[in-house]
């Protein structure tokens, strides 16, 4: 099962691809990074995609619909006050398992010039991480980065 370091290698090998970088989302922090860097400094990068991934994965208007808890009916029992049940960072319910996966698979953000695909890894201890692929527009294939990232996130080992 490759590693942080390899698992990078392989996403620089999807063509357009220009940078990538394995970021823990609740810290901001890079794990390992590989290639360019779209404002020229990895840390920076990895602190402000792990802002938009945090904010994706924390949220739940972005978590899959059969994940989403309905709310109570109005005067129903069980309606409770801000500390109830909701979904904890990281994906896994509030109590729930931390491997259980998080409730967003990736984040694609699209420019006149570039894509950023930050797809979330499941882990089997409570962490937030996720792969952030920089792809050129004019040389890169979407669809193909999202399937391959997927792929790669599956084998990463932490």
């Amino acid at each position: 099962m490759p590693g942080i370091d390899e698992c990078l290698l392989d996403a620089m090998r999807l063509p357009g691809a220009r940078g990538a970088s394995v970021v823990d989302w609740i810290s901001g922090l890079a794990l390992g990074t590989i290639g360019d860097s779209p404002n020229g400094d990895h840390e920076a990068t990895a602190a402000e995609s792990a802002e938009l991934a945090r904010m994706a994965a924390e949220h739940r208007a972005f978590a899959a619909t059969d994940e989403v808890t309905p709310p109570p009916a109005p005067g129903g029992a069980g309606s409770g006050g801000a500390g109830s049940g909701g979904t904890a960072p990281g994906g896994a319910a509030a109590g729930g398992e931390a491997d259980s996966p998080p409730p967003v698979e990736d984040v694609i953000v699209t420019n006149r010039d570039s894509y950023h695909v930050m797809r979330f890894v499941r882990t089997t201890f409570d962490s937030g991480v996720f792969l952030h692929l920089w792809l050129g527009r004019a040389e890169g294939n979407l669809a193909l980065a999202r399937i391959r990232l997927g792929e790669i996130a599956e084998r990463l080992v932490l």
